[in-house]
Order: C-alpha cells, then sequence, then structure tokens
C-alpha cells in the first residue's frame, strides 16, 4: 500500500505546486521543481538500500532532493557524501478514507473556495479580511492530494486547521474522491490523527549538499 500512496502523493504534490508531471525512474519519480534551495526529487515509493544508493549516485546537480518513505536515520546510512538528512524537513506520510462532514467556519471567518488549473484552494479570513488560514488540493482520479494547510500565528488553536481539513475532505468528495492522501510535519500529524488520518510511513528528506559534512 505504502509505494502507491508514495506514487499517489508525489503526482497530486506535482499538480498542486504546478510542476511538470513526475517523470518515471528506475527508482521511482523525479519531479522537477525549479527553486534554488529544491531543483527537483527523487521520490522513492519502495525505500530499500539498493535503491536509495542508486538515485542518491544519480544526482550531481546541488539542492536536489531524495524523498524516501523511511526512518531518516537509517536513510541516512545508506547515503554517499555530499548527502544530508534534513529532520526539519523530514515528514509522514499520512491517508484517510474520505467522508462528509459538512463543517461550519468558526464564528468571526469566512470562507472562500477557488479552483483553477485543477487545483482547489479554501481560504479562511476574519471580520478584517486578514488571511487566517488556507490549503489546497489536487484530485487524481479517486484519490486528493491535500497540500499547503497553514494557519496563521495570530488565528492558532481556534479550530481552523479542523474547520479547513474537513472543507477540503468535502469538496474532495463532490469531485469523486474517496481516498485522502499528504505529507504531514509533526504538529500537523498531530492535528491531523484527531480527524481520522493514519501515519504510514515517515517521509525523509534527503538533500545534496556537496559542500556540507552529511548527518543522520
Amino acid at each position: 500500500m505504502i509505494p502507491e500512496l508514495v506514487r499517489t502523493w508525489a503526482s497530486g504534490w506535482a499538480i498542486s505546486r504546478h510542476t511538470p508531471t513526475p517523470a518515471g525512474k528506475p527508482w521511482g519519480l523525479y519531479v522537477e521543481v525549479g527553486r534554488p534551495d529544491q531543483v527537483g526529487r527523487h521520490v522513492l515509493p519502495v525505500a530499500h538500500e539498493l535503491t536509495v544508493r542508486e538515485a542518491a549516485a544519480s544526482v550531481t546537480v546541488p539542492h536536489t532532493w531524495l524523498k524516501v518513505p523511511r526512518e531518516p536515520t537509517e536513510v541516512g546510512r545508506w547515503l554517499p557524501d555530499g548527502w544530508v538528512v534534513d529532520k526539519g524537513e523530514t515528514g509522514h506520510l499520512m491517508a484517510t478514507d474520505l467522508r462528509t462532514t459538512a463543517p461550519t467556519a468558526p464564528a468571526g471567518y469566512t470562507t472562500t473556495v477557488e479552483t483553477r488549473d485543477g487545483v482547489t484552494y479554501v481560504q479562511l479570513h476574519d471580520t478584517t479580511e486578514e488571511l487566517a488560514a488556507q490549503g489546497q488540493m489536487a484530485v487524481l482520479g479517486q484519490a486528493t492530494v491535500i497540500d499547503r494547510v497553514t494557519t496563521e500565528p495570530a488565528h492558532r488553536r481556534r479550530g481552523l486547521g479542523a474547520f479547513m481539513m474537513r472543507t477540503l475532505a468535502d469538496h474532495a468528495v463532490a469531485d469523486g474522491a474517496t481516498l485522502g492522501v499528504l505529507g504531514a510535519t509533526d504538529d500537523g500529524r498531530a492535528l491531523y490523527e484527531t480527524l481520522d488520518w493514519k501515519a504510514y510511513a515517515p517521509l525523509a528528506a534527503c538533500i545534496y549538499r556537496p559542500d556540507r559534512c552529511p548527518m543522520a
């Protein structure tokens, strides 16, 4: 199940971030990102030592990433010189069976929903029209990938994150999706588990930085 979730996540992430369609590689997928801090990312559905080593050995451009569904300390032992495991970027692969809940926006907030170029964007604003929370998703057939769910610091601990997730899920179900997939931070995982999302694997973030020493 994990390989299929990883492939779905990578494909949906690419749509959400408006990057080219992931390209197939012997070890998985490659997504061209095109940012100075992330030129591209290799995403490995199957996290064996050989596949990690092969993917890492293929990289010559600094700030290329590997995303691997395995514990970061273990992956770190397989990396050649020039690679680091960035614990700050490591996350969790999560999924859930989607259902509708018809959530109501917390008092004092209004919701806007817009879909363009295959991505649905949800935003919450307060009474001063200040952005309080936002999130987005891309639907791929019967699955949706939820992405970039954030709450502004001044608006946290008011239930906005949970409302955002439920709102995105409702729209995904309306678009025909039955499965939700996402990559979560530690804080995000804590919230999503209260909403019946399950963590299936770590998502180790490995970055090619040949000017720095490897670390686990």
